[in-house]
């Protein structure tokens, strides 16, 4: 077969989740309204973070850095789809198609490993409240905010060098919604049974150790909870980390079904439904899981919303 890459002109077609859709208009209103709200929840809570001296505590810097990952991350790939489905233009250029998936795995990989570190910070603030300011120093959380960045831009930069070094096939047309590792190495024209496992074996201890620490975070966390004198401190402490575990339950879920799950469990509808749920929905959820259940967050809302919007007293 013909092979192409690195040639001028050249480039990949994005299938994407709109095509062959029954109702793409409906599907594309959808995304676009989930989109918008993920823009707004986001940059509100960034902005509350940001403003609100009372939030300046090392849950909140957490939390802040995961609303950025979370802007950043639906925005590497929604507007794409929604202009490519507006514009019938599919195309991405193979210098494109490098970046969205280098940006892609490092936000996906930043926010697994900043899910562990917000655990390990709610390990600390309910086990060791006397000694939560030292465990938790600032000193400390910037360098969890660095390691997450810094560790998922290496593996990121790592495995789109070599996926991207491979030769493709006359076939340019990836049944995807973004540039993945899966959906790419379909197209090579050559062996890579080899550095599938290597894929494979890198995203399962990617997931897999963030994932155990996760878990041992809140078995520790549950067995204090339960011998709390106090019921409103039990309360407390279970809402704040309901809040953190069904977001860990959406982005785990799906990211262990994209990468954990062998090849011949996929198919490029199901693959299709995850990546959506992942980059699209959940960014979009977060930032209202953490936030409407959380008095300081709302407090800090009407704080911030009292300043910058003015108050007109009606005149009788």
């Amino acid at each position: 077969m013909q092979l192409w890459n690195f040639t001028l002109g050249s480039g990949f077609i994005l299938v994407g989740i709109l095509k062959d859709n029954g109702s793409p208009e409906i599907l594309c209103a959808a995304i676009t309204l989930l989109y918008t709200l993920a823009l707004i929840s986001n940059g509100l809570l960034l902005l509350i973070i940001t403003v609100d001296i009372r939030l300046h505590v090392p849950m909140y810097l957490l939390l802040g850095q995961l609303s950025l990952m979370d802007l950043l991350f639906t925005s590497v790939v929604t507007p794409k789809a929604l202009m490519d489905f507006l514009y019938r233009e599919n195309t991405i250029s193979f210098g494109g198609c490098a970046l969205q998936m280098f940006l892609a795995l490092t936000l996906g990989g930043a926010e697994d490993l900043l899910l562990a570190f917000m655990a390990y910070d709610r390990y600390v603030a309910i086990c060791h409240p006397l000694n939560y300011m030292t465990f938790m120093r600032p000193g400390v959380c910037w360098f969890m905010v660095a390691s997450s960045w810094i560790l998922a831009s290496l593996s990121a930069l790592g495995h789109t060098v070599y996926t991207m070094h491979f030769s493709f096939c006359m076939s340019r047309e990836i049944t995807h919604i973004l540039c993945e590792i899966p959906t790419l190495l379909k197209l090579a024209c050559a062996n890579t049974s080899r550095y599938e496992l290597m894929v494979y074996v890198t995203g399962v201890t990617f997931l897999l150790l963030p994932l155990c620490a996760i878990v041992a975070s809140y078995t520790l966390i549950l067995f204090t909870v339960l011998h709390m004198p106090s019921k409103e401190g039990r309360k407390k402490a279970l809402i704040t980390c309901s809040s953190h575990l069904t977001v860990v339950g959406m982005f785990y879920g799906a990211a262990t079904l994209m990468y954990v799950l062998p090849s011949s469990f996929h198919n490029p509808k199901q693959d299709n439904i995850i990546s959506a749920f992942y980059t699209i929905v959940t960014p979009a959820l977060n930032p209202l899981i953490y936030s409407l259940r959380n008095k300081e967050v709302m407090g800090a809302l009407r704080r911030v919303l009292g300043k910058y919007v003015p108050q007109h007293t009606p005149s009788f």
